[in-house]
């Protein structure tokens, strides 16, 4: 797996997070060919990151790096959003893409990879996005410390998680592999 800052929504971000919606720390510009906007080089503005392709090219990557805390009990959901270009190369109005399930605090450990999917298809009636994002839902708690890091990725590492979510050390028990 081969990670690109330039493909980085967030690098060893602390999860200090209220209840409420944070967006990731950087919108992407998946928009860009040689550093100019699509739209500039004879593109309508944004680029077939290989949507609906099987299996997709790239792929969304959410890794808990810290073991997440809190004082009560709060819950983290995930949402990939898209934007098409305001007119300006600024992003328009984000609709939500993606949802990843409710995680709740005892799932979220050190190793666990959250919202670990392919690039969504584009909802219907939804320009294809230039620009893209995570944003973290939390409800019901807020969050007091915990790391994570979210990427886009072209090939995830897919090491085999123990029964925690974390990663294992190997198949479980009673597997048996041929060598």
């Amino acid at each position: 797996m081969i990670l690109d800052n330039l493909l980085t929504f967030d690098l060893a971000r602390t999860n200090a997070f209220g209840i409420g919606n944070t967006d990731s720390s950087n919108i992407l510009d998946v928009g860009l060919v040689g550093g100019l906007p699509v739209s500039a080089v004879g593109g309508g503005g944004a680029r077939d990151m290989g949507i609906a392709d099987a299996p997709a090219v790239p792929k969304i990557l959410t890794t808990v790096l810290t073991t997440f805390t809190s004082g009560g009990a709060p819950t983290l959901q995930l949402a990939f959003m898209g934007a098409p270009d305001a007119g300006n190369n600024t992003p328009g109005a984000f609709t939500d893409f993606a949802l990843s399930p409710v995680y709740a605090l005892a799932t979220l450990i050190a190793g666990v990879n959250l919202f670990d999917i392919d690039w969504p298809e584009v909802p219907a009636g939804s320009p294809t996005p230039r620009f893209v994002k995570l944003q973290y839902r939390v409800a019901t708690a807020a969050f007091t410390g915990g790391t994570f890091s979210s990427y886009i990725v072209l090939d995830r590492w897919s090491q085999i998680m123990s029964t925690t979510g974390a990663v294992g050390s190997g198949y479980p028990p009673g597997i048996s592999i041929p060598n």
